[in-house]
C-alpha cells in the first residue's frame, strides 16, 4: 500500500490546482462565521466624505467664514441700541439758609430717575474701509473654501492609499496561503518517500520546519492586514474593528502625462489657489490701514425719554416732591479727523506691505514646491511602471519555475533545498510585485491630487 501511495504521488500534473493538498485547520474558517461584507473604493470614499472628522471640521470652518460675509460685519449698516436706566435713591437732606435761623431737614427722602432712549449710529464714510472690509471677508471665505477642497482631496488620497494597502496586504496573504499549499504537498511527498524508504526522516522534519516558518509569516501578515483595515476604518470615521473585504483590485493607470499634470497644478490645485487668496487678503489688510488715514463721517439719531422724581426738594421751608419729564428726538452729524497718533498708521502701513510681500513669496514658494512634488512623483511613477513590467514578467517565470521544481521533486530529480529556494523566489516575486504595484498607485494618486483632478465636484 505504501508503494501504491508513492506511485500516486508521482503521477504527472498539469497545474498546481491538481495537487493533493491537505489544508491546515488554521486556514479554514468555521461555517458559522459570516463572510465579511464587501467594500468598494467608491463606497469607502463616499463614507469618508460623510464621516471623516478632518473633512467635517474643515466644512464647519467654511460655514463660519460664509456666515461672516455680511455687510453688517463689514460696518456698512447702521447700529441701533436701546438703553434703559432706572435709579432709586433714599437720602437724608439738611438745608440751611441765612434767611432762616432754623435748618430744613428731610430724613429718608425718596427720589427716582427713569431714562430710556433708542440711539442709532451709521458710518457713511471711512475712507472706503467698509468696502475693503467686505471684500476681505469674501476673500477669507474663498480661502477657506480652498482649504476645505484641499482637505477633501488629501483625505481622498489617504483613503485610496489605505484601501489599496488593504488590497496589497490581502494579496500577500493569498501568496502565503499558496506557499503553504506547496509546503503541505512537499510534506506529503517527502513522507511518502520516507514510507517507501527512498528518503530520510530528516527531510520530513525539514519540510515541516519550512512549513511552520511560512505559517509564522502568514500569522504576521494577517496582523498587517488587520492593522491596514483599522487604518482605513479610522479614515472613514467608523468603528476600527469593523471587518470588510475590498472588492476593487489594485490597478495602475499608465497614460498620465507630465505636461497635463503641470497645467492642472496651475489651474486647479487648491493649495495654490489658497495661497493666491492669501495675497488678496493681505492686500485688503493694507488698504484697510490706508483707509484709517481719512476722516470718518457718521450720522447719529435717537429718541430720549427722561423722568426724574425728586422727593427731597424744598420750597421755602416746606418739603415737596419735584417731578421733571423730558422726551424728544435728537439727530446730528459726527466727524472724526485723524491728526496725529504717534506715527502708528505709518508703522501699520509698513508692516502691512511686508505681510503682503510675504504672501507673494509664499505663493511663489507654494508653486515651486508643487512643481517639485509633481516632478518627483512623475519620476517615481515612470520608474515604477518600468519595474512593474519587469516584475509582471518575472512572476510568470517564478511560477513556472516552481511548477517545474515541484514536478522534478516528485520524480526525485530535485533536492528539497532547491525546491524550497524556488518556492521562496516565487513568494519574494509575489511580494515585490504587490509592493511595486502599490507604490506605482501611490505615485499616480499623488499626481492626480496635485493636478486637482482626484475629486471631481
Amino acid at each position: 500500500m505504501k508503494f501504491l501511495k508513492f506511485l500516486f504521488l508521482l503521477l504527472p500534473f498539469a497545474s498546481r490546482a491538481q495537487l493533493p493538498v491537505a489544508q491546515p485547520r488554521q486556514l479554514q474558517k468555521p461555517a458559522t462565521v459570516p463572510a465579511a461584507p464587501p467594500l468598494s473604493l467608491q463606497e469607502a470614499i463616499a463614507a469618508a466624505l460623510q464621516h471623516n472628522y478632518g473633512i467635517l471640521i474643515s466644512r464647519q470652518d467654511e460655514q463660519i467664514s460664509r456666515n461672516n460675509v455680511t455687510r453688517g460685519n463689514a460696518g456698512q449698516l447702521p447700529v441701533v441700541n436701546g438703553n434703559l436706566t432706572r435709579n432709586f435713591n433714599i437720602n437724608n437732606v439738611r438745608q440751611e439758609s441765612s434767611a432762616r435761623p432754623e435748618a430744613s431737614v428731610a430724613n429718608r427722602a425718596q427720589s427716582n430717575l427713569f431714562n430710556t432712549n433708542v440711539a442709532a449710529t451709521w458710518t457713511i464714510f471711512d475712507g472706503l474701509g467698509m468696502f475693503y472690509a467686505y471684500d476681505r471677508l469674501k476673500a477669507l471665505r474663498g480661502q477657506q473654501q480652498e482649504i476645505t477642497r484641499a482637505t477633501v482631496e488629501e483625505t481622498v488620497e489617504d483613503v485610496a492609499n489605505a484601501y489599496f494597502d488593504v488590497v496589497r496586504q490581502a494579496g500577500k496573504i493569498t501568496s502565503l496561503e499558496e506557499a503553504l499549499k506547496i509546503g503541505q504537498a512537499r510534506i506529503d511527498l517527502t513522507q511518502a518517500q520516507v514510507d517507501v524508504g527512498v528518503s530520510a526522516k530528516v527531510e520530513v522534519l525539514t519540510a515541516r520546519v519550512d512549513y511552520n516558518a511560512d505559517r509564522s509569516l502568514l500569522l504576521q501578515q494577517q496582523q498587517a492586514l488587520t492593522a491596514a483595515k483599522i487604518t482605513l476604518n479610522n479614515l472613514l470615521g467608523r468603528n476600527p474593528r469593523l471587518d470588510f473585504q475590498p472588492s476593487d483590485s489594485l490597478t495602475v493607470t499608465r497614460d498620465l502625462r507630465e505636461d497635463v499634470i503641470t497645467a492642472g497644478i496651475k489651474a486647479n490645485n487648491p493649495r495654490l489657489a489658497q495661497a493666491r487668496r492669501g495675497v488678496d487678503v493681505a492686500a485688503y489688510d493694507r488698504k484697510l490701514v490706508t483707509a484709517s488715514r481719512f476722516p470718518q463721517l457718521g450720522l447719529t439719531s435717537g429718541y430720549v425719554f427722561n423722568r426724574n422724581v425728586n422727593g427731597a426738594a424744598f420750597f421755602g421751608n416746606q418739603l415737596v416732591t419735584n417731578t421733571g419729564q423730558t422726551y424728544g428726538l435728537n439727530y446730528g452729524l459726527v466727524a472724526s479727523v485723524p491728526i496725529f497718533n504717534g506715527f502708528n498708521i505709518r508703522r501699520q502701513e509698513q508692516n502691512a506691505r511686508v505681510v503682503e510681500e510675504q504672501r507673494r513669496l509664499q505663493l511663489d514658494q507654494t508653486g515651486l514646491q508643487l512643481d517639485a512634488d509633481a516632478a518627483t512623483a512623475f519620476a517615481q511613477y515612470q520608474n515604477y511602471l518600468q519595474l512593474l513590467d519587469l516584475e509582471e514578467t518575472n512572476i510568470q517565470l517564478a511560477r513556472q519555475n516552481v511548477d517545474i521544481a515541484l514536478e522534478r521533486y516528485r520524480l526525485g530529480l530535485l533536492t528539497p533545498l532547491a525546491l524550497r529556494e524556488a518556492q521562496r523566489n516565487e513568494l519574494d516575486a509575489e511580494t515585490r510585485l504587490l509592493d511595486i504595484r502599490y507604490a506605482a498607485k501611490q505615485a499616480e494618486l499623488a499626481l492626480r491630487r496635485l493636478s486637482g483632478e482626484l475629486v471631481r465636484e
